[in-house]
């Protein structure tokens, strides 16, 4: 005889609650159902592995889905624990009852407590690795917070929950029976006994009569990208009308010394989808502060995670097992953004749904170790393997060198850093670079580029060249900003070659000679080369804050110089930021030793006022701005350089013809 009970603690306002509010995503049910599921399955091999008699021990521990088109059911079984009709009472008509919770308790472990905090998040850090090979016991069970089984309301009408419990020693012989629990997720639920249920020899059996506008459950292909997104590494086996679809296994769970490279590779594709092989592995088993398991993969192939892709990074967040959320960005810096993987955690509390992290202590407390972690894994392969940890770079350095930024890891962040150089066409560390400092020198010296092409041509490297000074190539924008935040390295402070000071190279010898071979400029000469400076001025107008003379250059005939020691690369940093696209008042710089120069020098003393003379300052002016890395108006540009080809072209053939 059926007996019918009302649902405790306001339970239609509850239900209300979560089956429309509560879960964002539908989909959700089948994740909690077969959460569940494994619950009962776990806590039935604990039973056994204590060798309490259970029915039908030949019975394999699994689970399986099963769906019927016509009549619209979607039917949930597992070969678990089962539930007597009192357990049933107790678990399903009370919102926030766990079955889980209270087996649990029974056998003494405390760890589920409410009022009970695992961690203490002000106590001193120690990395603790658990010990490979432990067995699985009591504390896997998922199923701690007995509210997500009524998730199955947001897609049925109608749900049966069929049991039958699956311990020998049930003493009364009504509680050993079947029972059959019903509800339309309103006030009340019903619960029946039966003598037996077709096809269920043991364990628990939920048909789902599936709303209308959730029939999109009862197709195959979406229940099995449910389980493969949420569900795949349940330790059981998930049949799909007879098909298993978990075929791949929680291998972040299994003992590192048991596991081979063409597992990792397996799992690193079936994770990201990727056609290659990971470049390298980062295994991590860890008790204390935090307890978790993380399997983290260093991609072959760099990808844009600022950009096209700036929310496709993060680790996958598991719980016992149960994807949580993918891609949580919370677990990893933004210098990190290049690293794959999952991170699978015991202590993590979560909210009734699943969905949203109430603790966030516990995670920042994951992502201190994981980042802890990977810093010692790169300092590691940056001693012991110089040749991969300088590919490693190549790929993924660009992400990295944001890390300059922590400022917990920077120290270790910049040892970590490499550059090009005009030393060495090899990857540099700032230790190499000191120790192949000259005597004296008190500067690490860099110059930023957009290549390195780009930053031999610089004209302020000249005068570096000539003293044998070698100079760090910063190739990106944020390397600059790094090593202005970092300011030193060890005692050598890091400086800008476009701001050096005009004397600050003088101590050091010259290791290579000047390319010019003319004459030094006369008295005379030099006063009208400094009148020619400033009928440059006049021509160039507000182009230019000032025209000076340098002894900086030696192969260039002009640069441009900041005089507020602002790098062009920064300026031009921040002007992007302002969306500002003109070009900034600088100084020309002018080197009165080179050929050019003087042959311009020449056309002013014939006739300063000359076409002639304004075009040649124009042209200059246009290719050091270009030097300078802008490009303001390259149609008036070319004008100009094709005027002037034009008429040395026609000096030419005006020779000739003589």
């Amino acid at each position: 005889m059926s007996s019918t009970y009302k649902f405790k603690a306001e339970t239609h306002k509850v239900l209300n609650i979560l089956t429309h509010s509560l879960y964002t995503n539908r989909e959700i049910f089948l994740r909690e159902l077969l959460s569940n599921a494994s619950d009962a399955l776990d806590k039935l091999r604990f039973k056994q592995n204590k060798g309490e008699s259970i029915l039908a021990p030949e019975l394999p521990l699994e689970i399986k889905i099963s769906t019927d088109k016509e009549s619209n059911i979607l039917t949930v079984q597992d070969t678990g624990i089962g539930m007597t009709k009192q357990e049933m009472q107790d678990n399903l008509g009370i919102i926030a009852k766990s079955g889980s919770e209270k087996f649990l308790k029974d056998i003494g472990d405390t760890s589920c407590d409410s009022g009970k905090q695992k961690i203490d998040p002000y106590a001193e850090e120690e990395i603790v690795e658990k010990q490979e090979g432990a067995g699985a016991d009591a504390s896997q069970i998922i199923g701690r917070f007995g509210i997500g089984f009524y998730s199955v309301f947001m897609v049925a009408d109608k749900v049966e929950v069929y049991s039958v419990p699956a311990i020998e020693s049930v003493k009364e012989e009504s509680e050993a029976k079947a029972h059959v629990w019903t509800s339309h997720g309103s006030d009340t639920f019903t619960i029946t006994p039966l003598e037996e249920v077709a096809g269920l020899v043991r364990g628990t059996m939920i048909k789902i009569y599936l709303k209308d506008d959730a029939k999109e459950f009862i197709e195959e292909y979406r229940l099995e990208n449910i389980i493969r997104r949420h569900s795949n590494f349940l330790p059981f086996s998930i049949l799909l009308n007879d098909k298993v679809i978990n075929t791949i296994s929680a291998l972040w769970r299994e003992p590192k010394f048991n596991i081979k490279k063409e597992q990792y590779d397996e799992f690193y594709k079936f994770l990201t989808y990727d056609t290659e092989n990971p470049f390298d592995v980062i295994h991590l088993s860890v008790d204390a502060p935090v307890q978790f398991n993380a399997l983290l993969f260093i991609p072959e192939k760099s990808e844009d995670y600022f950009l096209e892709q700036k929310d496709q990074w993060g680790l996958d967040l598991y719980v016992r097992r149960v994807l949580i959320e993918k891609n949580r960005q919370e677990l990893l810096p933004n210098y990190f953004a290049f690293v794959k993987g999952v991170v699978d955690t015991e202590d993590l509390p979560l909210n009734i749904s699943r969905e949203t992290l109430q603790e966030n202590i516990v995670l920042k407390k994951i992502s201190q170790t994981i980042v802890r972690q990977l810093m010692s894994h790169f300092e590691k392969m940056a001693a012991q393997d110089k040749e991969k940890y300088n590919t490693f770079w190549n790929k993924h350095g660009k992400y990295f060198k944001f890390a300059f930024n922590d400022f917990v890891y920077r120290d270790r962040v910049a040892k970590l850093m490499r550059f090009v150089s005009s030393g060495s066409e090899e990857l540099l560390s700032l230790e190499e670079y000191v120790s192949r400092m000259k005597a004296g020198q008190k500067d690490i010296w860099y110059v930023s580029a957009s290549s390195k092409e780009a930053a031999k041509l610089n004209p302020h490297m000249e005068r570096f060249t000539r003293k044998g000074l070698e100079v760090l190539y910063l190739l990106e924008p944020v390397e600059e900003i790094a090593l202005e935040s970092l300011q030193k390295f060890n005692e050598y402070t890091f400086k800008n070659i476009e701001t050096a000071d005009a004397r600050a190279l003088d101590d050091f010898a010259d290791v290579e000679k000047a390319e010019s071979d003319l004459p030094k400029l006369s008295d005379l000469e030099k006063t009208e080369f400094e009148q020619m400076l400033e009928r440059m001025k006049e021509v160039l107008g507000d182009k230019v804050k000032d025209v000076k003379s340098t002894d900086r250059l030696s192969g260039s005939p002009a640069c441009m110089a900041s005089q507020d020691g602002v790098s062009s690369t920064m300026e031009k940093l921040m002007r992007s930021f302002q969306k500002d696209d003109s070009i900034p008042q600088k100084v020309l710089e002018v080197n009165p030793d080179h050929a050019l120069i003087r042959s311009l020098l020449t056309i002013y003393k014939d006739d300063s006022r000359s076409g002639l003379f304004e075009e040649m300052v124009w042209g200059i002016f246009d290719n050091t701005v270009l030097l300078d890395g802008y490009m303001n108006d390259p149609f008036l540009m070319a004008q100009r350089s094709l005027k002037l080809m034009e008429k040395a072209g026609q000096w030419y053939a005006d020779l000739r013809n003589k």
